[in-house]
């Protein structure tokens, strides 16, 4: 397993967190929550994070009802937990909703 694949421990989950104001961790995935002005806006979102998410060939669980996003981290290949990857995404993410 590559180091961006191998699952991050507590400790580095608080550390990239701290500098992740839209995201948490439960249940052993990183999710964020936002709501937008509209579907317009919130599907707009969606279709930006797709693009960043096959950049980076690594992709969310998505949920969107009407003007509300979740967006869930996890990797599937390290057993369905937190990794560099994740992290890496987030920010990506992040980044677009600022």
């Amino acid at each position: 397993m590559n180091r961006m694949s191998t699952p991050l421990d507590l400790d580095q989950i608080k550390l990239a967190l701290s500098s992740l104001t839209h995201w948490r961790f439960e249940d052993d995935k990183l999710l964020m929550d936002i709501k937008l002005k509209n579907f317009s806006e919130a599907l707009s979102l969606l279709v930006k994070v797709g693009i960043e998410a096959e950049k980076l060939n690594h992709h969310p669980e998505i949920y969107n009802i009407y003007n509300k996003v979740t967006l869930k981290l996890t990797t599937h290949d390290a057993g369905n937990k937190v990794t560099q990857k994740d992290i890496v995404l987030a920010r990506a993410i992040e980044n677009l909703v600022l």
